[in-house]
């Protein structure tokens, strides 16, 4: 692992680490929270309706009082009290209900059908005794409240109920009420979503937070990356160019070396050997002097070729365009392929870096057309000036070759591949296109280059 994926890693892990942290707190601080009121909520609704119901009871119990104090125990006071009892309600569902010690319904306004029925086994979905704990609870003293199930009149559904009752001992009755309590676990399932709600939008805003800050530390390490690879590539792009000075240095001083040693050395003996040739007064020199002298010519013809492929004097003596012009020239006299140096533009001087990446570029791209572009008749460099940039441009006429191929190749295309380094070395380009009957090297240079 790269120290710079370590630093990132290193970075980020903690953070990944403290948002787990935070996550699980905030989301156990929620849920804790949350159970505490929903308990607080239930809690006083419960104690509300306790309040309510004794309430109730106390004012049914004081409509009925006087006929109870009376002392009489005959059945039409019986069933006065029980009119006036049937009589009370409260609300849609709200009613009081009257039974005897044995489980016989005496009154119930709601549901007359269980008048004189015993409800004694009657029990409830989670079978408890209905009708027996209401009258344990209203034994107790001062009356009792119960929970259990009754079906409410308005949904014809069973439904919870808190219930408070108490004992008329005298006449052996229990009367009693009860209020619904669907409404207060509807009201705490709406409590009960909302919280997974707020719950869920915490934990979705934590893990935005945690997208952005790793967006953050992911953009981070990418710069530092960016900012490596780009100082790399400036290093290896001035490593490159010290490289290809450094050749260039080096092919300057061979040429020179060529041209004033070897050169002057083999100019001293062909003129030695020229003076012989005189001092013999023969109408034809002797055949040896003669093959030799030829030989010298050939060798002489030969470094000073040698010389100026290795770094032409013109390149800096008269410049680019005066070298791409003997370049053509001297390609045009190996006969076969015309070959012809264009200038557009306002010829510049150019730093000598970039002339000799162009120069280099123009005689690879003519040593290929020599020895790959099969059926070309004719080949022209074209060196453009403006204000942008200088582009250099060689188009032949041959059969043309396939670009992708060759670049995919490792074991092709290494002229193509020095040029495009040449080009890169100095901050130029270079195109490539080619098709039947046309192929075109493209090299620009900007202006700022």
């Amino acid at each position: 692992m790269q120290l710079r994926t370590k630093i990132v890693t290193l970075a980020a892990l903690p953070l990944l680490v403290a948002l787990v942290l935070v996550t699980l707190a905030v989301r156990y601080q929620e849920r804790d929270l949350a159970l505490r009121e929903r308990t607080l909520i239930e809690q006083s609704h419960m104690a509300q309706r306790r309040s309510e119901l004794r309430s109730y009871v106390a004012l049914a119990l004081s409509t009925v009082q006087p006929l109870y104090d009376s002392s009489r125990q005959d059945e039409a006071t019986r069933a006065e009290a029980l009119r006036r009892l049937a009589a009370l309600d409260y609300g849609s569902d709200g009613y009081f209900f009257v039974y005897d010690l044995e489980g016989r319904s005496l009154m119930h306004s709601r549901q007359p059908e269980l008048v004189g029925r015993s409800l004694w086994d009657l029990r409830d979905s989670a079978g408890r005794y209905t009708i027996q704990d209401l009258l344990r609870g209203a034994q107790q003293p001062g009356g009792g409240l119960v929970e259990y199930e009754w079906r409410k009149p308005s949904s014809e559904q069973l439904a919870p109920k808190l219930g408070y009752v108490t004992l008329l001992p005298r006449w052996g009755w229990m009367v009693g009420t009860g209020l619904y309590l669907d409404d207060i676990q509807a009201t705490l399932s709406a409590m009960d979503r909302q919280m997974n709600a707020n719950v869920a939008a915490t934990l979705l805003w934590i893990a935005g937070i945690a997208a952005l800050c790793l967006a953050a530390v992911s953009a981070a390490g990418l710069l530092l990356n960016l900012s490596e690879h780009r100082t790399a590539e400036a290093k290896l792009r001035l490593l490159a160019r010290r490289v290809v000075q450094s050749q260039e240095d080096e092919r300057g001083h061979l040429a020179r070396e060529l041209h004033d040693g070897t050169g002057q050395a083999l100019v001293a003996v062909k003129l030695q050997i020229e003076s012989y040739v005189d001092a013999l007064a023969a109408p034809v020199p002797p055949p040896a002097l003669a093959k030799a002298l030829q030989r010298l010519n050939a060798a002489l013809h030969e470094v000073r070729g040698l010389s100026h492929r290795l770094r032409p004097a013109l390149l800096d003596q008269l410049g680019l365009p005066a070298a791409l012009e003997r370049l053509a020239q001297e390609f045009d006299d190996q006969g076969g392929i015309q070959a012809e140096a264009l200038v557009e533009g306002t010829p510049r001087e150019l730093p000598a870096e970039a002339k000799t990446a162009l120069f280099r570029v123009a005689q690879e791209a003519l040593t290929n057309v020599h020895k790959h572009a099969a059926g070309a008749h004719r080949v022209t460099l074209a060196l453009r000036f403006d204000a942008a940039s200088v582009r250099l441009q060689v188009h032949d006429d041959g059969q043309g070759f396939d670009v992708l191929a060759v670049q995919d190749d490792a074991r092709r295309g290494i002229g193509l591949r020095n040029m495009r380094e040449r080009m890169a070395a100095v901050g130029g380009r270079l195109h490539l296109h080619s098709e039947p009957g046309a192929t075109t090297i493209d090299a620009e240079l900007p202006t700022s280059v």
